[in-house]
């Protein structure tokens, strides 16, 4: 089993990785299509289904389709031209993607939300169709946006988790088990191993400077966040909180009135920071979701400003081992909020925050696989159930509590040998049954929890 790092960690935009880049890179997926195809298409169309369709709006699940369609993506996208794009789509009632010609997409009626069951593969779904010039389908697919911007056809899917392409990779590892038998056998830390897998795909200097890129996006990220005031939109009326929590943070150093738990809050500043700059529809870092994006960049910062003997030259041994333990929970249970709930999302990413704080703080494998796991189990049966359907209530406090967490996780592993009673595996498949067991009512629908419990308005 292999997960690039790359595929844990995406430069994207906010507010969603499964609900606003998983919709544009289904989108861009279709044009290829079409760019393949022998024929020409006149027109498109697309539905959304199940999740996508409940807290679509909210997610500008819509707005990204839309613009998948005229060509953007998410690695590239810019905000201003987006705009234009939009304006331009809306009124022309057409949209212009390079290699193809003018395709027909009234935004009014060529893009449907479909409020019955979700469709068979998974709770996000979405059907994109070509039309000739009469209006009748020549193409369609079915992709399901399975969390974390990874993006599956509907026979993609019915494959199953076993297609793995590409050079075969020297620590395989498919469970917790397996990482920790490897290393044993090895000699080799969880980051050393991942490493020797990247490299296996790719070029070294392309993993480095990619990881480098990834936290500087990160970082970029808390910054900007720190620095903005203002009013979420949204129509919720959420104020932005960082920036001024930071001033006062700021102002209170070096007093000897400042309380211990204070460092609670730097970890959720840097959380917060990130989850309003994702909010507002800024580039983020999937990490492994954008819902749960502020988790491991907050950790990280909290390692590098508030802990002795931090340094950058390990960042990439967190990032490898965080994303090592991401492509666990992926491949045996799931990082997707519509699929799981929150658990998957912000327990995953504080599960991987733990594990990558823990590796660069000098602990074992097995500490390592300690440290996720307690902040996995601690998060165990949390629900999706975004106000509006917007990713900011309960979303963006939930990320500081996350990277509490994983500090508290990775601290208390530390503290000991390894040894411990419930396996990482155990808690990861726990997880998994939680979700398939939870109403679709907590599963980011927003027909449940807080989503009904506090007015819209």
């Amino acid at each position: 089993m292999f997960l690039s790092v790359f595929d844990m960690f995406k430069v994207g935009i906010g507010p969603s990785s499964s609900h606003t880049m998983g919709p544009m890179v289904a989108a861009a997926r279709f044009l290829d299509a079409l760019r393949a195809a022998p024929f020409s298409a006149h027109g498109l169309r697309a539905s959304l289904h199940g999740s996508l369709a409940f807290t679509g709006v909210g997610h500008a699940s819509d707005r990204a389709t839309i613009l998948g369609l005229a060509g953007f993506t998410p690695e590239t996208y810019d905000h201003a031209a987006a705009e234009a794009a939009l304006e331009a789509i809306r009124d022309s009632g057409e949209v212009t993607p390079d290699g193809l010609p003018p395709l027909r997409f009234d935004t009014r009626s060529d893009l449907k939300f479909d409020f019955g069951p979700n469709l068979p593969g998974h709770a996000n779904g979405m059907i994109l169709m070509a039309t000739d010039a009469q209006g009748d389908v020549i193409l369609q697919e079915t992709y399901y946006s399975i969390g974390g911007g990874f993006v599956m056809t509907e026979d993609e899917l019915a494959a199953g988790k076993a297609t793995d392409e590409g050079a075969p990779v020297p620590y395989p590892f498919k469970s917790a088990a397996e990482m920790l038998q490897m290393a044993e056998t090895s000699g080799k830390t969880v980051a050393e191993m991942k490493r020797a897998n990247e490299v296996a795909r790719g070029c070294p200097v392309k993993l480095d400077e990619g990881l480098r890129r990834i936290w500087q996006v990160m970082n970029d990220c808390i910054e900007r966040g720190l620095a903005s005031d203002g009013i979420l939109p949204g129509g919720l009326n959420v104020r932005r909180r960082a920036h001024k929590i930071h001033e006062q943070l700021l102002a209170e150093r070096g007093r000897n009135l400042t309380a211990p738990h204070t460092i609670n809050d730097w970890m959720s500043v840097y959380a917060m920071a990130v989850n309003e700059e994702n909010a507002a529809g800024g580039q983020v870092v999937t990490a492994p979701t954008n819902g749960a994006a502020g988790v491991v960049p907050a950790t990280i910062r909290y390692w590098l400003d508030h802990v002795p003997g931090a340094t950058e030259g390990r960042i990439p041994d967190f990032l490898l081992t965080s994303a090592a333990i991401g492509g666990l929970v992926k491949f045996n249970a799931s990082i997707s909020g519509a699929e799981a709930g929150c658990q998957a999302e912000v327990g995953s990413a504080s599960a991987m925050a733990a594990a990558g704080l823990c590796a660069v703080m000098g602990g074992t494998p097995e500490q390592i696989e300690n440290a996720a796991e307690i902040a996995l189990e601690h998060h165990l049966g949390m629900t999706c159930d975004p106000v509006k359907g917007l990713v900011q209530v309960p979303c963006i406090e939930r990320n500081g509590l996350g990277a509490i967490k994983a500090v508290s996780a990775a601290s208390l592993a530390l503290r000991g040998d390894g040894t411990h009673l419930v396996p990482l595996d155990a808690c990861i498949e726990t997880m998994r049954q939680t979700g398939a067991d939870m109403s679709e009512k907590y599963k980011e629908t927003s027909l449940g929890g807080l989503a009904v419990n506090i007015p819209n308005c």
